[in-house]
């Protein structure tokens, strides 16, 4: 076990853009692509990713200090530091669950599959840093390893069936086919962005608000571009983070930049990606014809160059600081993770279908609770970095994060298990129904 573990270890330290490819290329042998394809595919994939992260690390380093300087503006100041996904990644991965999570997960995966439960065959072994982390939490909470590792599964298993139902979505309005997103982060927000849309849909007059990026760029013109858009929002943030006029300037068109590139290096990655989903579809059809489509489970990032998601996520950048301020009960000072928010609305945004009214109003709610969930769970996101020895920031008493410390699927699993093996029981009956559920609809071959 030893050398499974260390053996994915070394893969994992290789990166999204040297990991996927490998992956990609290995896949698309299996099934059945040209060598030479094949092989295309997957450097195109990689060329992709590190397209991604180039423009990602630009948004972060330049919106990240911006939001630093916003709040000793204002003179904001509250008692848990937002550490942000990178820390909150180390932590999970640093974990006994973090040590054996990406042989469990894909040995999960493939049961799934074999079962029928999932339509997913997620490759971004990544990721599975979110189980984890919710592993982590159980296991300190409960002060078992084992409630830990099941906890983590089931995380799992809930995830595969939302990035199963949301697929459809993410094909037709993020323009991404054959693709899913088991993203323990991004997932969780689908089932509550569905719950708010049914309320909404209930509400005269406010079910008839529709604020779309095609209208906003139709009624506008130029002015509604993206590109208008990213730079426009940049400014405003600049002088709420009190910038000279040249560092606002900067951030502006840093942020112009970033809506109009992000969807540019989606593109690309697509690109690699097609050959390999025209073959994934051409096996099932050859050997699995009694079940649905195939998706290739990747990374959010590659969804969040939609101009609606961009959009809305640096809107609520200020408005998240404001909220941390006037919400009872909050202790968390949003920081590194505020420029994760678009992470947050990749599957709201298909949910919606591409409204920028609910997409907002969903993101208002969900961040605010956010805080106090991110609030509840510093105490074991605390134990879980000093246990992984993580060192904790200068004048900190406890530390949180967006991702996830606010993700409330992994709030639900850990507070469940405040219950013992109980709680962990009803956590398992709602995955495995989710999983029943989603194993009838494949097998009727009904793709939403």
């Amino acid at each position: 076990m030893s050398y499974v573990i260390t053996f994915f270890n070394f893969i994992k330290g290789l990166g999204a853009s040297v990991m996927m490819p490998i992956i990609i290329f290995i896949f698309g042998m299996l099934l059945g692509t040209e060598k030479g394809k094949a092989l295309r595919a997957g450097l195109t994939v990689g060329v992709g990713f590190i397209g991604l992260n180039l423009v990602i690390g630009a948004l972060s380093s330049n919106l990240g200090p911006a939001v630093q300087q916003m709040i000793k503006h204002f003179g904001l100041s509250l008692s848990i530091i937002d550490v942000g996904w990178p820390a909150a990644a180390a932590i999970a991965f640093a974990s006994t669950v973090g040590m054996i999570i990406i042989p469990v997960c894909l040995l999960v995966n493939i049961v799934m599959l074999a079962t029928n439960t999932t339509q997913t065959v997620d490759v971004d072994i990544w990721d599975y840093w979110h189980f984890a982390f919710t592993g982590a939490l159980v296991a300190i909470l409960t002060g078992s390893q084992a409630m830990g590792i099941v906890a983590a599964i089931l995380n799992m298993v809930i995830i595969m069936v939302i990035a199963d139902f949301t697929a459809p979505g993410v094909e037709k309005t993020l323009g991404l086919p054959g693709v899913s997103l088991p993203h323990g982060f991004s997932g969780a927000y689908a089932p509550i962005a569905i719950v708010l849309d049914k309320i909404i849909d209930m509400i005269p007059g406010v079910r008839d608000i529709n604020i779309s990026m095609d209208k906003v760029q139709k009624r506008f013109g130029v002015f509604g571009e993206p590109i208008i858009i990213g730079t426009v929002l940049g400014i405003i943030i600049g002088i709420l983070a009190g910038y000279g006029i040249s560092q606002v300037l900067t951030l502006g068109i840093t942020m112009g930049a970033v809506l109009v590139l992000i969807p540019k290096m989606a593109s690309l990655l697509m690109e690699g990606l097609l050959p390999i989903s025209d073959a994934a579809s051409e096996f099932i059809k050859k050997r699995y014809s009694n079940r649905g489509k195939l998706y290739i489970g990747l990374d959010s990032a590659v969804g969040v160059g939609h101009p609606l998601t961009l959009s809305v996520a640096l809107i609520l950048v200020p408005l998240t600081v404001f909220m941390a301020v006037i919400i009872p009960g909050n202790k968390v000072l949003p920081f590194a993770d505020l420029a994760v928010i678009p992470w947050m609305f990749v599957l709201i945004t298909p949910v919606v279908n591409g409204n920028g009214f609910r997409a907002l109003l969903d993101g208002i709610i969900v961040l605010a609770v956010g805080l106090l969930i991110s609030t509840d769970l510093a105490p074991l996101v605390t134990t879980a970095a000093i246990n992984a020895k993580y060192a904790i920031p200068s004048g900190a008493t406890q530390i949180s994060s967006i991702c996830d410390g606010a993700n409330p699927l992994t709030w639900l699993i850990v507070r469940l298990n405040t219950f013992g093996w109980v709680g962990m029981g009803i956590i398992a009956v709602i995955a495995l129904g989710l999983a029943l559920i989603n194993r009838k609809r494949i097998l009727n071959g009904k793709v939403r």
